[in-house]
């Protein structure tokens, strides 16, 4: 039995992965703001260190695999939040926690990007390259000057890009790492944003070739295939499970 991290495994996505997970016999460790085994808020630093203590403690340093889907969506304010869980509680988790997946059984894990970093053009790189080098004050004090769809897809194209930058030394450490880029999926985190007057008509108007939004099933499938051994050559990269919409959008991003 494989021990798989899941964060955001309170609803949403991060429900459905570990619906899957679990059905399949496996032990999911998951973390949320409530009801889950670990309450935590990725929001702060503190928040993520004590996340990832109760991590390490419950498992011995040993885990399998790591999801980390906890995210808000463009609509939230202030928009500094976003930044801070969708980037920062994603990359910290993810490298507090390697050593303990290092010590696992075919360790792999995800981030939860999404297709928006193909649709959001990077006109001004100073939010992205913040998060990139690392300096979360410098990012959360840039987030204002920018609207939430920007913010959003800024920390997903970062998120992405810190998963590639990271091949090398995940493959040194022997754990593979992949990123899944959804479309719309029908969560609450998709309702906030169909909710607003400015976000719903942006979203109903993305082109789906398979004609539909994702279940947060559909694109779980894809981020359970990447922690397991159907996908051992997989690393480094950024699946689109977006029904056809990236492919329709980008046809030359290849």
């Amino acid at each position: 039995m494989r021990t798989i991290v899941i964060t955001g495994s309170g609803s949403g996505l991060g429900a459905a992965v570990r619906a899957r997970i679990e059905a399949a016999g496996d032990q999911v460790v998951g973390i949320d703001l409530r009801g889950q085994e670990i309450e935590a808020d990725l929001a702060t630093a503190t928040g993520r260190s004590s996340a990832m203590n109760a991590v390490l403690d419950r498992t011995e340093g040993k885990i399998d695999g790591l999801v980390v889907c906890a995210g808000l969506g463009p609509h939230v304010q202030p928009r500094s939040l976003i930044v801070s869980v969708n980037y920062f509680g994603a990359v910290e988790v993810l490298d507090g926690l390697r050593p303990a997946l290092a010590a696992g059984d075919r360790p792999a894990a995800v981030a939860i990007s999404s297709n928006s970093i193909g649709m959001v053009p990077v006109d001004d790189p100073a939010l992205l390259d913040a998060m990139l080098d690392g300096t979360e004050a410098e990012a959360v004090a840039l987030a204002p000057e920018y609207d939430g769809s920007s913010v959003y897809a800024h920390t997903k194209i970062a998120l992405a890009r810190a998963v590639r930058r990271r091949a090398q030394v995940w493959g040194d450490a022997g754990v593979r790492l992949n990123a899944i880029a959804p479309g719309p999926v029908n969560t609450p985190l998709l309702q906030g944003s169909l909710d607003d007057a400015v976000l719903g008509p942006l979203v109903d108007a993305l082109p789906i070739p398979l004609g539909r939004r994702a279940d947060p099933d559909d694109v779980a499938a894809s981020v359970v295939f990447l922690l397991g051994p159907d996908a051992g050559f997989v690393h480094g990269s950024v699946l689109f499970a977006d029904g056809g919409t990236d492919a329709v959008v980008r046809p030359t991003a290849v």
